[in-house]
């Protein structure tokens, strides 16, 4: 059984609060995007990982696939399986890659084995695996509240824009633009933002990252606004950073002179 979970982009992010338990209340809108991971998941007679592509730092048992599956074999005494993980979504970017790959383990993982769990269950058992995970359960836009975890679907529809993300390889520490950053209400409601012409959006939906990001890492800024240069309806940092992305009317040519870029169609 094979599957490609995909990425996603923030449209707007705002830092309500800091909570009791040193997480943050959030507000923003998820938006899936067509960038893609690889994930085969098959039966075997001991557990196997394998992860190939983009170089996944760190220690592979904290990799979401295997905790995915430490989840539910703890629950359902599932058997063993043999996992291959295909990276291409780069980590530590805004792009929530590694929480798809959790949630979409999941997903295939109740599949295999004909569990029969909801997506309600499924989000539920994604929410210990990360604030992001229960988005990529349903896989559709929605506004995202509390730590990330609670969720209401968006009638929101970008198809036939062009979308150009670049990463531009810069570590931004999550730990530290979340210090940074200084909690407080939006000026403007997120749904009603979203549902105004697009054109209207760069003035109103704002990442509150952006402030104290883009003084770090200038590049970072430099970035969307080589996006708003080129004509850009939207443009701005995803998550806390560092991809940063841009939607267009109309197809866009040339580089940009940043380190990696990929166009895509929002289709």
């Amino acid at each position: 059984m094979i599957t490609f979970p995909n990425a996603k982009i923030n449209l707007g992010l705002t830092i309500l609060s800091r909570r009791e338990d040193g997480y943050h209340n959030i507000e923003s809108c998820l938006y899936p995007i067509p960038w893609h991971d690889v994930l085969e998941v098959l039966p075997a007679s001991k557990f196997e990982f394998k992860q190939t592509g983009i170089a996944i730092p760190g220690d592979q048992a904290d990799n979401l696939c295997i905790k995915a599956y430490q989840l539910l074999q703890s629950e359902f005494s599932i058997p063993p399986v043999q996992m291959h993980l295909h990276k291409a979504i780069p980590m530590g970017a805004g792009l929530g890659g590694g929480s798809a790959d959790g949630a979409f383990a999941l997903k295939m993982l109740s599949q295999l084995f004909k569990l029969g769990l909801s997506s309600a269950q499924l989000r539920a058992y994604a929410a210990h695996l990360g604030s992001d995970c229960p988005f990529f359960i349903d896989n559709v836009p929605a506004i995202a509240t509390g730590t990330g975890i609670d969720l209401k679907p968006i009638d929101l529809d970008l198809t036939g824009l062009f979308l150009v993300l670049i990463n531009p390889e810069i570590h931004v520490s999550t730990k530290e633009a979340y210090a940074l950053v200084k909690p407080g209400r939006p000026d403007n409601d997120l749904a009603e933002v979203l549902a105004l012409p697009r054109s209207k959006w760069k003035f109103l939906l704002k990442n509150n990252f952006e402030p104290s990001v883009f003084p770090k890492h200038p590049t970072i800024g430099q970035i969307k606004q080589a996006f708003i240069d080129k004509g850009a309806i939207y443009a701005a940092m995803s998550g806390s950073g560092s991809t940063v992305f841009g939607l267009f009317e109309q197809e866009i040519e040339g580089d940009f002179s940043f380190s990696a870029h990929l166009k895509r169609t929002m289709d």
